[in-house]
């Protein structure tokens, strides 16, 4: 066990915690990628990046449980570095096989890939606002197999993620966008903006 890095990983995902629960407590997070969130997820990428060139993922082996779900975490919130995510995602995979880390954490982080970059998800773990005014997965690729391929992984049927993802954003006050072609418009700018799209 690397308790150095083990101390390093929760201290990233705590600093994360804090600064968003600041920002839900103030009413900022949800108009856009805020800045102060921005520079604490840019931060942590630097610091994991750093991790991974060093020793690879950083695996419940090496880090503890607690310091790989951190890890999961600050890289899930790294959305501005396109290649940091694309990078980890097979190392993150093979951790998973090697039971070193949580199938499901590498089937999101898959997902979120796919979100960013615009095609469909595999295990419809990345909810946004949908022009009904709901969060929800989006396209799914064979949406008839979903619940398998997430209950092979370890993750609930979607039912229940999406009822929690609801739920959760309903009590922090986050609310649909009052323009969702605009909204959905500056979403896909950014993407292209930081590299997730070529076009």
């Amino acid at each position: 066990m690397n308790e150095t890095l083990r101390d390093e990983l929760l201290e990233m995902a705590r600093r994360d915690r804090t600064v968003r629960a600041e920002l839900v407590a103030s009413g900022e997070l949800f108009g856009g990628y805020e800045s102060r969130m921005a520079l604490v997820h840019e931060r942590n990428a630097r610091g994991l990046r750093r991790i991974i060139e060093s020793i690879g993922w950083p695996g419940a082996d090496v880090v503890g449980a607690d310091g790989a779900e951190a890890a999961w975490i600050v890289l899930q919130h790294a959305i501005g570095e396109p290649d940091l995510l694309r990078r980890a995602l097979p190392l993150l995979q093979a951790a998973a096989r090697d039971g070193r880390a949580s199938p499901g954490h590498a089937a999101m982080l898959e997902d979120r890939i796919r979100f960013f970059e615009g095609r469909p998800q595999r295990y419809g773990t990345q909810f946004d606002w949908d022009a009904d005014g709901n969060l929800s997965p989006g396209d799914v690729e064979d949406p008839q197999g979903l619940d398998e391929r997430r209950r092979a992984v370890g993750l609930p049927p979607l039912a229940d993620q999406m009822e929690e993802a609801r739920s959760r954003a309903a009590s922090e006050g986050e609310q649909p966008p009052p323009d969702h072609k605009a909204y959905a418009r500056a979403r896909d700018e950014w993407a292209a903006s930081v590299g997730w799209r070529a076009d």
